[in-house]
């Protein structure tokens, strides 16, 4: 099993490598999640690590180059990582701390120099016309509320599921006027877009514009929370 820092205290596990024993903490080894590149963006700098992070990767890499040949169980091993950090000295720690202050530097550097601010969403225009639904969203819109009514209550998550075997279980007839209204709403929704480009940029004040941003984007965000688990379910 991994070695660990030195300590007074050693126990043997079913590998037959040495293992410090440690008092238990509540701390999680969150770090793995933490250090990998963004999803979708391999551009996007590493996460920051925290001092403990640091602490478990040298340990990792401590037990790789005594015992190459040993399996790592990783929940017995992160768990004794844990134990033997809330035992260690500020001394010890200190070393610990100031990689994680070094590599917070390095991460705030490194954004500074990414540019899209956390989170990654661009800024929607409020004065844009917004995109037409679906078929699929027309038919969530009148029966999201029934359900809600029905099931006082209920997740987000359940309306969708619900939604997504209601729609699934429409003949091809019954989705036709859905649509059908969709399509025709698309088409619209082209030609206010040409008509809005045309016009050039929205000249409105700039409080006003601050507010309607505002408004438009909670508004955007509670949409979007609820049709992206709508668009899972109309996927299954």
């Amino acid at each position: 099993m991994e070695s660990l820092p030195s300590t007074s205290k050693k126990t043997t596990y079913s590998t037959g490598a040495d293992v410090e024993s440690l008092p238990s903490t509540s701390k999680k080894t969150k770090f793995v999640l933490r250090v990998k590149m963004a999803k979708g963006d391999p551009k996007k700098p590493k996460g920051k690590m925290s001092a403990y992070a640091f602490f478990v990767q040298t340990c990792r890499e401590e037990h790789k180059k005594k015992n190459p040949e040993v399996p790592v169980n990783f929940a017995e091993f992160s768990k004794k990582c844990s134990e033997r950090w809330k035992t260690m000295s500020g001394k010890e720690k200190s070393k610990f701390d100031e990689m994680a202050k070094a590599d917070k530097v390095r991460y705030d550097r490194e954004m500074k120099d990414y540019g899209p601010a956390k989170g990654g969403k661009k800024k929607k225009d409020p004065n844009a016309p917004k995109r037409p639904p679906s078929g699929f969203f027309l038919f969530c819109s009148e029966f999201r509320p029934k359900i809600k009514s029905a099931n006082p209550g209920i997740s987000i998550g359940d309306v969708a599921k619900k939604l997504g075997e209601m729609w699934n279980n429409l003949s091809d007839s019954e989705k036709q006027p859905y649509i059908n209204k969709a399509a025709k709403l698309k088409e619209k929704y082209e030609k206010d877009v040409a008509d809005y480009k045309s016009k050039g940029k929205f000249d409105g004040a700039k409080g006003a514009a601050k507010v309607a941003r505002k408004k438009v984007e909670e508004e955007d965000e509670e949409d979007e929370e609820e049709e992206e688990e709508e668009e899972e379910e109309e996927d299954e």
